[in-house]
């Protein structure tokens, strides 16, 4: 179960976390999940390239080493780059030590190819109260303001859609992934949700390090 806008009480939990950009201005902040994954990665910087989009990615360290050319694309094509955990870990489920270790791992992973970050984003937006006070203090914490539901096998690609149409608004973050369990309902939405995205007057932005 999932919310497509996340609720005022889960952004209380994480209140320093960043959900969405100014709300006065028409700008969107795209961004995906868990690659880079051959196949799928390409597949969307392709898109975006031809669409003058840029987008933010929450990278997987280990998925890093594995396609070491296509996260290079990712930087020479003008995309930020974030960590997502080296083995994109439940915080939930993981001890605070061990998960604040995986997530160093992939801070060192993204630095030794030339792009360091401090934007985090928690693999299922869940993190224990003990790992966002230390994260917080470390790291700008990217959550977000419309997930597109892509990774869910029960969501067709079209209702996909008409969750990102329906619920961008100004300073909205949008999640999309790219791995192969969202790759079919991502890259029905993806295009349509940009054109529909122009055709409203809005424009796309990197989220920004600071």
């Amino acid at each position: 179960m999932y919310l497509v806008r996340s609720s005022y009480f889960v952004k209380s939990l994480y209140s320093k976390a960043f959900w969405r950009g100014d709300a006065s201005t028409k700008r969107l902040y795209l961004t995906f999940d868990d690659g880079p994954v051959e196949g799928v990665t390409d597949h969307v910087l392709d898109l975006l390239k031809e669409k003058n989009v840029k987008a933010t990615f929450f990278c997987v360290g280990d998925n890093v080493n594995k396609n070491r050319g296509l996260f290079k694309r990712i930087l020479d094509e003008g995309h930020g780059v974030g960590n997502h955990t080296f083995n994109h870990v439940n915080g939930w489920n993981a001890h605070t030590s061990e998960y604040l270790t995986n997530v160093e791992d992939c801070r060192r992973t993204l630095e030794l190819h030339n792009s360091p970050t401090n934007l985090f984003r928690p693999p299922y937006g869940k993190l224990k109260r003990s790992q966002y006070s230390i994260l917080s203090s470390q790291y700008r914490i990217i959550m977000w303001d419309v997930l597109s539901g892509d990774f869910d096998l029960n969501t067709s690609p079209v209702k996909c859609l008409k969750n990102v149409n329906d619920m961008s608004r100004n300073g909205s973050v949008i999640v999309f992934h790219d791995s192969r369990k969202a790759q079919k309902n991502m890259e029905y939405a993806l295009p349509r949700f940009i054109d529909h995205a122009f055709k409203n007057g809005f424009e796309f932005d990197v989220i920004k390090n600071v």
